[in-house]
């Protein structure tokens, strides 16, 4: 049974459409509706998962980023430093930077970080890994 679908109105800079249609024909996906439906879905599945963890965890963040787009991780960094146990820097031959930080903290300040990062328009990825 298929639910009737709510059309929504969306807007991306065209960088992004081009690696989207890229996704889309390489993964076989119908369009860019179903490309993007996929990934919400993704995401939502990742919120419910963060929205349950409790206590003391240990993760992974790892942020890709522009090189000259080092300020927002700069300053989001020094917010979260008393759960960072060790940040490593690594600079692409395309001057693209990936970031690692090995978190040590609650969890709820530990997925604030990740939602920081990930809400930050400049970076190109932020992806947390629960260990």
């Amino acid at each position: 049974l298929r639910l009737p679908l709510t059309v929504v109105g969306l807007s991306f800079p065209d960088s992004m459409l081009k690696e989207m249609d890229d996704v889309q024909k390489n993964s076989g996906f119908t369009g860019r509706s179903e490309l993007v439906r996929a990934a919400i879905r993704m995401m939502l599945e990742d919120a419910r998962e963060r929205a349950v963890a409790v206590g003391d965890m240990n993760g992974l963040l790892i942020v890709t980023h522009d090189e000259e787009e080092e300020a927002p991780v700069t300053k989001l960094k020094h917010q979260y430093e008393d759960i960072i146990t060790t940040h490593v820097h690594n600079k692409t031959k395309t001057s693209m930077c990936i970031e690692l930080f090995v978190l040590q903290g609650d969890a709820k300040k530990i997925n604030a970080m990740t939602k920081s990062f990930q809400a930050e328009d400049k970076m190109k990825s932020s992806t947390l890994i629960p260990i």
